[in-house]
């Protein structure tokens, strides 16, 4: 099958349905449930641009199996241009949704790219594993499948192992191997995007090298229908409501939810990783995956950022606020951040290097600093656009209100002084579904965490920056002070230019 289009991804969902329970009960279609609908709708939208007529060069590319175009998030980079092309294929998704999906399914397409890539990276735990992976990742490319994910242990005890945990299998590990597979019990979180064909199970913890720990070193992959396997959805953000009156939680509210493994068999073939601690703690870094996934964000967030000046700039428009100073000031951090995150993206795709499996990564120092930027910015963002909005975030009429008995009184007391009520209402419930909603609310914290816990990523960047050139560079700067301050004292001592005659 080639790539395909947004009827084939529902329909896809309704043929197998993700084990999804949602407030207490089974969703039985996720195209059609309350809780599910709309996102599904939304994912299936950006499924529908990949064949648009004047997009499909930019979105798809020739299978280099079958001839097919299959979607540009699965290209093999081996070149810096292969980068810069598949960042335009990145942004026009992330435009879709103004940057408000953060696990579209290009996420973990580039993931699972540089796994593929790094095949003999999984074949030192065992020579399966690498035609595996490789096996996977074409399977995956050639029937368009949308992938979520599952990174860390339940939030229990963060001061314990875990195989320290009042149960040993409350952390996802092996029970056992057989004939068939791996028997796998515990639970992952947290899945962002349940609503997907598959989930890609990979190493992300760091764990101890001890023995005690190698059933929680590993990597899988297994349709979202498997027995055995479950999502718990946390409350959803979408409320039911309008375009109108939520027009980001009603169409995009991913949902997160927690993964339970129930003795579930994961065939051999699905199986990547088993046992090996050493290999699991270093998969994402030694297979480059982290900073093709990287990339895939920083194009996001860049979506993200225009958003925020888009809607900023246009309100103070909106209300006439525009010529005072504090207000540029304000709108002037937004566009600081976004010029910022787009050197940084030129900056990685400039530095890109091969790797050693021969494909082409973007440049890590570029990224890191993004990956740790953002999730310090996006705070200030959300009240820049606070403050700009002030009380007009609280007083912002319902879409019935607006077509109600009360409707003359608010297009007379809620216009703007160059929009009209209608117009204005619309832009602030934009932001205010961005900055303050149930919706806005969850953007925020998953910003401050997207990318692991903030402190961690910053040590990151801080032992694997090279930093040994700018600390020679002042040793030699202090040298050469020191080596002409002496040079003076000798020459002074000699009575200076006369030589003391």
């Amino acid at each position: 099958m080639p790539a395909r289009n947004g009827s084939q991804f529902l329909e896809g969902l309704k043929r197998n349905p993700p084990n999804i329970y949602i407030d207490g009960e089974r969703v039985e279609d996720p195209t059609t449930h309350p809780a599910t609908a709309n996102v599904a709708r939304s994912i299936a939208e950006l499924y529908d641009l990949q064949l648009r007529p004047d997009l499909v060069d930019v979105m798809t590319y020739e299978s280099p199996t079958t001839g097919e175009r299959v979607g540009l998030s699965f290209l093999e980079t081996t070149t810096r241009e292969d980068l810069t092309r598949r960042a335009v294929m990145h942004k026009a998704w992330a435009d879709h949704s103004l940057g408000f999906i953060g696990r579209s399914p290009d996420y973990l397409n580039v993931n699972l790219m540089a796994a593929a890539r790094a095949a003999s990276y999984f074949e030192r735990a065992d020579p399966r594993f690498g035609e595996n992976i490789r096996r996977y990742y074409e399977h995956v490319r050639e029937n368009d499948l949308c992938l979520t994910h599952a990174l860390t242990n339940p939030q229990v005890n963060r001061s314990a192992r875990a195989d320290h945990l009042p149960d040993p299998y409350i952390a996802l590990g092996v029970v056992r191997e057989t004939d068939e597979g791996l028997i796998v019990r515990g639970a992952r979180m947290l899945a962002t995007l349940p609503i997907a064909d598959e989930i890609l199970i990979f190493p992300s913890t760091v764990l101890k090298e001890e023995p005690e720990m190698t059933r929680y070193a590993l990597a899988f992959a297994l349709p979202c229908s498997t027995p055995g396997l479950s999502f718990i959805g946390r409350e959803p953000l979408d409320q039911g409501r309008s375009r109108e009156d939520h027009p980001l939680g009603s169409r995009f509210d991913e949902m997160d939810a927690l993964v339970v493994f129930d003795d579930v068999l994961v065939p051999w073939e699905r199986v990547f990783l088993h046992g090996d601690v050493a290999l699991a703690n270093r998969a994402y870094p030694a297979t480059g995956a982290v900073y093709q996934m990287a990339h895939q964000v920083i194009n996001v967030k860049i979506a993200k950022a225009e958003a925020f000046l888009g809607v900023a700039e246009s309100i103070v428009r909106a209300i006439g606020s525009e010529q005072f100073q504090h207000v540029q000031q304000k709108v002037a951090e937004l566009i600081i951040v976004l010029e910022t995150l787009r050197a940084l993206k030129t900056q990685a795709e400039a530095t890109a290097e091969l790797d050693e499996f021969g494909t082409m990564t973007p440049g890590r120092a570029a990224l890191d600093t993004a990956r740790n930027l953002f999730p310090q910015v996006y705070p200030r963002m959300v009240e820049v656009l606070q403050l700009l909005s002030a009380s007009g975030l609280i007083m912002i009429p319902t879409e019935a209100e607006r077509h109600g008995p009360m409707a003359d009184a608010v297009d007379r007391f809620l216009q703007a002084k160059n929009v009209g009520a209608d117009e204005r209402i619309r832009l602030f419930r934009l932001a205010w579904d961005m900055t303050i909603s149930g919706f806005g609310g969850r953007q925020n914290l998953y910003e401050k965490f997207f990318f692991g816990d903030p402190v961690r990523t910053q040590g990151a960047l801080y032992q694997s920056y090279d930093k040994e050139p700018y600390v020679q560079r002042v040793a030699e700067f202090l040298e050469a002070s020191r080596t002409r301050r002496a040079e003076e004292a000798v020459g002074a001592g000699a009575g200076g230019p006369e030589g003391g005659a």
